[in-house]
């Protein structure tokens, strides 16, 4: 690739078009770490040396974890694979292992029970000869056929029928093949069968061994942090023989992997619920400047600290290792503010004092705040809002406007810029690139509750306590008193269905009374006109004299 690099907005990647007839150029190493099943692994290798892409761009590293007896490569696995040991147990070091042996433009992930179909791998490298930051992840069938003793012409006909990643599957459908801004793309970042750039992973660093399990969701998730745009490829087919431990025992797993993948990962908002905690990687951190004066750096810290959102760090910048106290005299120490901003956060847990600005990378927002602009509660959770719900990666916060010039705070999503940094030219403005890759958007700051200076000290633990009481005891008693009215419109709607019915009962006698009365004016007007009848022909009857 040359000149200037693709430019994706979100994860969006339909824009780039990759080519069919590419020319191949880019290297690939295929790590594979691999603890016993000898049988497996041989069917697995010679699927390698059946891949279309070409040999001599490739590199196989199988990292044998411990295995017992050793694990040997097959006469069918590729010219040039290579067989490392890796005595430390455990997957991730295992694929540590492996990439720091690797030297291939792209890494590709595979596990040793997976078969990959022959197009699979120049599959995922078409996609990263159309840009540096991709993670390209395919399609796996899971097989319950028996491992043949060598590896059929027809994966399909020996394989099939086989089931679906119905995870990914569903991920992928639900969110157009990840392109309408999912909150959580690099969850697509498995690893029987992912590639990355080696550019990503060394931004990213390596998997985390600490971990028990989970550790491809904690890469991806540092990859997103690197800029990385997640690609599913349905031609990039493979076939995992039998069921993963995941399937397996999904509940289990889940259970061991949330405890330690809470820490890390904060786009996993409902692992953190608990409204005290502070985890290893904070959701937000905010920067403010310690050297603008302990009035208004206390003001900013202190209503950050109050916020509702929680999840949050707060860095003060200044130079505290040049503070030398004055012992003698401390009111006249011209160092006074700097020493009284120190001594007041030095022990708190949630604010670090550090001589450059240092935000841990895997943080996915950072709010910059001038000092002495005091934000109300709820301000950053709206401003989080509005940045995870329209994709964003700035929100400039207009706080005033003067001759002077502007002054802002803002609120920065790391991966955005990280993307940025990686397709920017030079000279180009970093904000502008943003805007490209993800967007960025101006808010008024009265309208989401800066000020200058607090309107009203912080609500306390205690305080927010009693107020959440009171409000559920009053939501409580409104709730009684909707039953009760509830109640009560019910006797009024059958009292009113008993007068209805009365006044139907009522309307039918007085019809019937109607009836009868209008039968008995018809026999007296009959009786009437018989008798005048009668009387008149009698008249008619008598003689004249």
């Amino acid at each position: 690739m040359t000149g200037r690099i693709a430019r994706v907005r979100g994860n969006d990647y339909r824009t780039l078009r990759p080519e069919p007839g590419f020319t191949p150029e880019l290297t690939v190493s295929v790590v594979v770490p691999a603890y016993g099943g000898q049988d497996k692994l041989d069917l697995v290798l010679a699927a390698l040396a059946r891949q279309t892409y070409p040999a001599e761009l490739t590199e196989v590293i199988v990292v044998d974890n411990g295995s017992e007896p050793p694990l040997r490569l097959p006469e069918a696995a590729p010219k040039g694979a290579r067989l490392i040991r890796c005595p430390e147990p455990g997957r991730a070091a295992a694929r540590n292992a492996g990439l720091a042996e690797a030297t291939g433009e792209v890494i590709h992930w595979l596990d040793s029970d997976v078969v990959l179909t022959p197009g699979a791998i120049e599959a995922h490298m078409r996609w990263h000869h159309t840009a540096p930051y991709l993670v390209v992840t395919g399609y796996i069938r899971f097989t319950e056929a028996e491992p043949p003793a060598e590896l059929p012409d027809d994966l399909e006909a020996h394989f099939e029928p086989a089931e679906p990643h119905t995870w990914i599957v569903d991920l992928v459908e639900r969110t157009g093949g990840l392109t309408d801004n999912p909150q959580r793309p690099f969850s697509l970042h498995v690893g029987g069968a992912t590639s990355v750039h080696a550019r990503l992973v060394a931004a990213a660093g390596p998997m985390d061994d600490d971990l028990v399990l989970g550790q491809d969701t904690e890469m991806g998730y540092r990859l997103s942090q690197a800029g990385a745009v997640f690609v599913p490829e349905p031609a990039a087919r493979a076939y995992h023989l039998g069921p993963t431990m995941r399937m397996r025992d999904k509940p289990a797993i889940d259970r061991v992997s949330h405890a330690f993948v809470a820490d890390r990962v904060p786009a996993y908002r409902w692992l953190r619920g608990h409204p005290g905690r502070q985890w290893k990687v904070p959701y937000v951190t905010a920067v403010v400047d310690g050297t603008a004066g302990y009035d208004e750096v206390r003001a900013s810290v202190d209503a950050l600290l109050a916020a509702t959102v929680p999840d949050l760090s707060v860095l003060v910048v200044g130079p505290w290792d040049t503070l030398r106290r004055e012992r003698r005299a401390p009111l006249r120490d011209p160092a006074l503010d700097l020493v009284l901003v120190e001594g007041h956060y030095r022990y708190d847990g949630r604010v670090r004092l550090a001589a450059a600005e240092d935000v841990d990378p895997a943080v996915p927002y950072v709010l910059r705040l001038p000092a002495g602009w005091v934000p109300e509660e709820d301000s950053l959770a709206r401003l989080l809002d509005l940045a995870r719900d329209e994709g964003l990666g700035l929100v400039n916060v207009l706080l005033s406007e003067s001759a002077e010039g502007v002054v802002a705070a803002r609120l920065e999503r790391l991966s955005a810029f990280a993307r940025a940094r990686l397709v920017a030219g030079p000279g180009e403005d970093l904000d502008d690139v943003v805007d490209e890759v993800s967007g960025v958007s101006w808010v008024d700051g009265e309208t989401y509750g800066f000020a200058a200076e607090a309107a009203a000290p912080p609500l306390g633990r205690r305080s927010a306590y009693r107020a959440r009481a009171e409000a559920q005891a009053e939501a409580a008693r409104l709730a009684k008193e909707n039953e009760r009215l509830r109640a009560q419109v019910s006797k009024w709607k059958e009292e009113a269905g008993r007068w209805r019915k009365s006044a139907v009962e009522l309307r039918r006698e007085v019809g019937g009374l109607r009836r009868e009365l209008a039968a008995a004016n018809r026999a007296a007007q009959q009786s009437l006109r018989t008798v005048v009848s009668t009387t008149m022909r009698r008249a008619l009857r008598r003689p004249r004299d």
